[in-house]
C-alpha cells in the first residue's frame, strides 16, 4: 500500500513538474511575441510619420496620391507578412508548451 501511494505521489509530482515547464515555454514564447508585436509596432509608427513628412512637402495632388498608394502598399504587406509570422510564432509556442505535458503523457503510460 505504501507503494502505491508513493507512486501516486511521483506520479504527481511528475504532473506538476510538467506544468511549470509547460508554463514556462508559454511564458517565454509569450514574451518572443510581445517583443515581436513591440517592434512591428515601432516600425509602423517610423514608416506612418515618414509618410506624413513625405505629404507635407508634396507639391501636387498626384504625388500625394502617390506616396499615400506607396505607404497603404507597404502598410497592407508588412501587416500581412507580421500577421503570418505572428502566427508562426502562436503555433510553436502551443507546440513547446505541451511537449513536457506529452513527455509526462507517455512516461506515465
Amino acid at each position: 500500500m505504501i507503494k502505491g501511494f508513493e507512486e501516486f505521489q511521483k506520479v504527481g509530482k511528475d504532473g506538476f513538474d510538467a506544468y511549470v515547464r509547460s508554463f514556462g515555454e508559454m511564458n517565454k514564447g509569450f514574451q518572443a511575441i510581445a517583443a515581436e508585436f513591440t517592434d512591428y509596432s515601432k516600425k509602423a509608427f517610423e514608416d506612418s510619420t515618414k509618410a506624413f513628412e513625405q505629404l507635407a512637402g508634396c507639391k501636387s495632388f498626384e504625388q500625394a496620391i502617390e506616396i499615400q498608394s506607396e505607404f497603404a502598399k507597404k502598410a497592407y504587406d508588412g501587416y500581412m507578412a507580421e500577421m503570418s509570422k505572428i502566427g508562426e510564432m502562436y503555433v510553436g509556442l502551443a507546440k513547446d508548451a505541451y511537449k513536457p505535458v506529452e513527455a509526462m503523457a507517455k512516461k506515465a503510460a
